[in-house]
Order: structure tokens, then sequence, then C-alpha cells
């Protein structure tokens, strides 16, 4: 009867420990029930990505407003070209809004952080914003102070 109990522990422990494994999983893949919503799709063009990555996600005062859903090249200006999905119940983006690339934390993930701006248009499916400010490369920061470009 001990050996029986034990043995019904030790499987629930290892259950409960794939159910944990497979949701820690999900989380860090970027799935979520967040990509059954309706979107609509608006660009932005960076200089520098720094890091930024497909399924990235786009927020707007901390909170998550959709993904980021294609990173390409565009040839005509050679800068970077985002797509992002945003939800469909967050409509009211004005067309002078400012996208900027923000890590979270030091060395967290990358994503795409949206200032609204004050004009009465809004941004639509498709449209472009032109107001953006690219990730800080540390890299380049590091390299300046260390050859001396940079003083404090």
């Amino acid at each position: 009867m001990y050996q029986r109990s034990i043995e019904i522990t030790v499987g629930v422990f290892m259950l409960l420990g794939f159910i944990a494994l497979s949701f820690l999983a999900l989380q860090v893949s970027g799935l979520s029930m967040d990509s059954q919503k309706d979107t609509y799709k608006i660009y932005a063009q960076f200089d520098d990505l720094g890091g930024l990555s497909v399924r990235g996600r786009v927020s707007l005062a901390g909170v998550t407003i959709g993904r980021v859903s294609a990173i390409s090249l565009d040839k005509e200006v050679y800068s970077a070209l985002v797509e992002m999905e945003i939800f469909q119940d967050v409509d009211s983006l004005s067309a002078d809004s400012v996208a900027s690339i923000q890590t979270a934390g030091l060395l967290g993930e990358k994503y795409v952080s949206l200032s609204v701006g004050g004009d009465e248009e809004v941004l639509v499916d498709g449209d472009t914003i032109f107001d953006t400010q690219s990730a800080l490369n540390l890299e380049k920061i590091i390299g300046a102070f260390a050859s001396g470009d940079i003083s404090l």
C-alpha cells in the first residue's frame, strides 16, 4: 500500500511538471490566445532594428496591442520595414504616432513601443509610420566610449 501511494505521488508530480513545462514553452514561443483576435496591419521604417524579431510585441503605454508579423529590407531607401499586426479593438492610433524600439530590461527582448500623437486622422490598414526611433545600439556606444569619441 505504501509503495502504491509513492508511485501515485510521483506520477502526479511528473504530470504537473509536464503541464508546467508545456505552459512555459508556449509562453516563451510567443504563442497565445491573442493570435486569434482580428487585426489590421501597419508599417514602420527603422534605420536599425537592434535585434527586434518577428513575433515581438507591440505595446502602447505598456499594454500589448499587437505583434510584429514581418521584417524586411526596403530596397528603395535601404531601411528596415517592420510589419505590425495591431488588434482591431485599438482603432484610434493617430497618424502622427511615433514608433520606437525599446528593450525590456537591460538584456531583455526588443519590442516596438508606440506613442500616440495628437492628429485627428487615424492609422488604417496598410498605413506607414514614418516618425520612428531606432534601437539603442550598446556596442556602438561602448566602442565610441572606448575609442575616446564620447566623454563623460
